[in-house]
């Protein structure tokens, strides 16, 4: 009778192959990219049509704008009511969903294939012919400014808006909200949602992806029957390139009164989706605090029991976004957690990372690509992507293979070149009267406290 040695975790075994699926690219007559991945296994299909209405391309005045437009885009069209479309989708059991970032709008359906025809007209119809009814117009309005008014309340979402207005100059978007201010969502009526999804709801270097289990042929036909007579370019954007407010390192605490927990936010700008050292850099992110196991999770949890989580990461845009560490800590050790956050940021760069901890983190990330993939709307998500930054037809293809290849070396490297210790912002968002002295023992720099604005 074998037994087990429960003292020791079980060998890893090999990794599996994953091929990803197959992707057709094609133009429709409007030149919308069609990007179509037959997927036999299941009768679903995922639909996500991109185009270039994102929040990168507003100006500070109606900043919020294009996120409200699209949460309201599922109120109704000019031929039926928010209500009529729920109960029309409902029908063919379609799901549809908008979500609107920095770089644009997706809006997605998914539904069973043989329902496709019905469903992808419905799509069609609340982009081409949105109706924004008053009452749906007023209604996501003011949930939008709800969750401002409440983001402003929230300890956490207050040290992430903080964070960003520190790390990018005045002026650019990345530094502001996504989702706008009071000042600038409060004036928007239907009007000038009609406008701006008039002239921004266009399909001129936007995408359209289908997966699941359909014919190619047919998919191109559909798409042209439905989406050919959608034509323009939206206008010029917002043209901004990315600096950062300071590359002096200082540190800013946003005082809450009586508050017995810090939320903490260390980082500075980091880099674009397009950078050369994106496979280094997500191998970097997941040993410094990308994972359970990370260096950050270590120190301040399992070793200091500071927080029960800390985490990194790097928001890749195609401007360069942030990047940044973050977790809450008791009042109590808001300078110890600081030191320790900006010890092991400096000990990275400085020394590099280990043998072991780059092949742990990157096997990883291999190893789990493939569980990332299991549905039909995660392999469209992804191929939009390809779509969004622009990447190579052959992205996900070699995905697993340029993510092994990363040496140590390539993640030592890329470390020093994205991560600045010595120009990282540390924004506190805590009780000031307890945690000013400790922080201005640490001689980050500067430490000044600030209001909410």
């Amino acid at each position: 009778m074998s037994t087990f040695d429960r003292s020791q975790p079980p060998v890893s075994g090999p990794i599996r192959n994953f091929d990803f699926p197959e992707v057709e690219r094609r133009s429709l007559s409007n030149g919308l990219d069609l990007r179509v991945c037959k997927l036999s296994r299941l009768p679903v299909v995922s639909l996500n049509l991109f185009f270039g209405a994102g929040e990168g391309g507003l100006e500070d005045s109606r900043a919020g704008l294009a996120v409200l437009t699209g949460d309201a885009l599922e109120g109704g069209t000019v031929e039926r009511s928010g209500s009529e479309l729920a109960e029309a989708l409902e029908r063919i059991g379609a799901r549809l969903g908008v979500s609107t970032g920095w770089e644009g709008t997706s809006v997605s359906m998914s539904c069973l294939a043989d329902r496709l025809e019905e469903a992808f007209g419905l799509l069609a119809e609340a982009v081409l012919e949105p109706g924004f009814p008053e009452d749906e117009v007023d209604r996501a309005r003011e949930q939008q400014l709800a969750a401002i008014r409440q983001r402003a309340m929230d300890p956490g979402a207050l040290a992430s808006m903080e964070a960003s207005r520190r790390y990018f100059a005045p002026g650019i978007p990345y530094a502001r909200p996504q989702s706008g201010t009071v000042a600038s969502i409060a004036p928007a009526t239907r009007e000038r949602l009609g406008e701006f999804a008039a002239v921004a709801y266009r399909p001129h270097e936007g995408g359209l992806i289908v997966v699941g289990d359909l014919d190619p042929d047919e998919i191109e036909a559909m798409a042209n029957h439905q989406l050919g007579a959608w034509v323009g370019a939206p206008p010029e954007t917002n043209e901004f390139s990315v600096e950062p407010a300071t590359r002096e390192r200082r540190v800013w605490i946003v005082h809450r009164e009586g508050s017995v927990q810090s939320e903490i936010r260390v980082g500075h700008v980091g880099t674009d989706r397009a950078t050369p050292d994106y496979f280094p850099l997500s191998v970097a992110n997941m040993l410094l605090g990308g994972t359970f196991t990370s260096r950050l999770n270590l120190n301040l949890r399992e070793e200091n029991g500071f927080t029960y989580g800390v985490r990194s990461g790097f928001g890749f845009r195609s401007r360069p976004g942030p990047f940044s560490v973050s977790t809450s800590v008791g009042t109590d050790v808001t300078g110890p957690a600081v030191r320790e956050i900006v010890r092991e940021l400096e000990q990275l760069v400085e020394g590099g990372p280990t043998d072991e901890e780059v092949a742990a983190s990157r096997d990883y990330a291999a190893g789990v690509f493939g569980l990332q993939l299991e549905t039909a709307g995660q392999i469209a998500s992804r191929i939009s992507q390809l779509v969004v930054y622009g990447l190579a037809d052959d992205y996900y293809h070699t995905y697993r293979d340029r993510l092994r290849a990363v040496t140590t070396a390539d993640v030592a490297a890329a470390t020093r070149a994205h991560i600045r210790p010595a120009e990282v912002q540390v924004v506190v968002v805590g009780d000031a009267e307890q945690i000013m002295a400790p922080l201005e023992a640490l001689q980050l720099g500067p430490v000044e406290v600030v209001g909410v604005e």
